[in-house]
């Protein structure tokens, strides 16, 4: 998975198109570098304005898919877009017919429907339907409006994590704001724990690069026998210094200071390969954890995508069960006789 950049950023948005698998593919790429969702925003409503009438619901597609599955991650995406959302909403209603305003209609019912937005906040984007665009529309008051609203979703969300069964329970935490904020503290800490937990995991590996690194470990230094040996082979006088006693004279104790040299040169090299190896293990695991969270993440997305080509093979199945019915209970005209014949179209106009 590529890093992020604006360039970037801006050449997979001009390869976005109205498929399924486009949008998914990119929203999951923005999902993971929710770090930069800002200037991602930023760029996609810079870019969403450049393009082509019939092109501007797709990037509407694509923030909604970005915002409804990067909750559990984070509000980041759902609290910057909002301060965009309604503007984009004009400017991509501007020259749209019936049919897409129909369709953006129907994509703030969901919000609404799913809470990924207050009422007023879909309100406020209702109307920006109908209003006319301004290239010169202050964002200011739909920034406050909608990190407002986000806010408050984000309270609504955490009073309900944290209200128990109890109705004794419940009535405590209503009556005692310090409990509450108490709770949304420590559930925003949680948040910001999980977040930066996964943004320390960083880019994903390829597959090749895994691999590679992977098939590496094989010829690590803890695998190399010959060392091994060689260190295993060393005699007993350069570990044992009880072995100084036994000395005779300067040869002996020179002979016995090159050897010790010799063996320190060997275990020092093999430390430090060791050392590096320790290095690479742990990178390798962080490649094969990162690795693993794309590969859920696709599945995920591969799921849902089964899953909805299933509900369709369904329906086709059905009208097309239907179909075969009707065709069965049609009459066989082989086998009427005395069928009148139909009047030509002469004699339906004749006078």
């Amino acid at each position: 998975m590529s890093s992020f950049s604006d360039s970037n950023f801006v050449k997979k948005l001009s390869e976005l198109n109205n498929t399924q698998q486009s949008i998914q593919t990119l929203s999951l790429w923005l999902i993971h570098h929710r770090k930069h969702s800002k200037s991602i925003v930023q760029v996609w409503f810079r870019e969403l304005q450049k393009v082509k009438p019939n092109k501007k619901l797709h990037f509407i597609y694509l923030a909604n898919d970005v915002i409804q599955n990067s909750k559990k991650k984070g509000p980041e995406f759902s609290k910057d877009f909002g301060t965009i959302l309604p503007n984009a909403y004009k400017h991509t209603a501007k020259d749209a017919d019936d049919k897409i305003k129909q369709t953006l209609e129907r994509i703030l019912n969901i919000w609404g429907e799913r809470g990924v937005y207050d009422k007023d906040f879909i309100k406020v984007m209702r109307h920006s339907l109908n209003s006319p665009w301004s290239e010169t529309t202050d964002l200011s008051s739909t920034s406050s409006l909608s990190n407002h609203n986000i806010n408050s979703n984000n309270n609504n969300s955490t009073n309900s994590t944290t209200t128990t069964t109890s109705s004794s329970t419940t009535t405590t935490t209503n009556k005692s704001p310090t409990v509450k904020k108490k709770k949304h503290q420590e559930h925003q800490l949680t948040l910001k724990q999980e977040i930066d937990a996964m943004d320390e995991i960083g880019e994903p590996p390829t597959t090749e690069d895994l691999v590679k690194n992977l098939y590496n470990l094989e010829n690590s230094p803890s695998s190399d026998a010959a060392v091994r040996e060689r260190i295993a082979a060393l005699p007993q006088e350069v570990a044992d210094h009880t072995c100084l006693e036994k000395l005779k004279d300067k040869d002996d104790a020179q002979k016995l200071s090159e050897t010790v040299d010799e063996a320190y040169s060997l275990l020092t090299e093999y430390n430090q390969r060791l050392s590096q190896e320790l290095i690479d293990r742990k990178e390798n695991a962080r490649m094969v954890r990162t690795y693993l969270n794309l590969q859920r993440d696709h599945l995920q997305i591969a799921e849902a995508r089964l899953i909805e080509y299933k509900r369709k093979l369904t329906k086709v199945t059905t009208v097309r069960e239907e179909l075969q019915s009707h065709i069965q209970n049609l009459p066989d005209l082989t086998l009427l006789q005395d069928v009148t014949p139909l009047p030509s179209a002469g004699d339906l106009f004749s006078i």
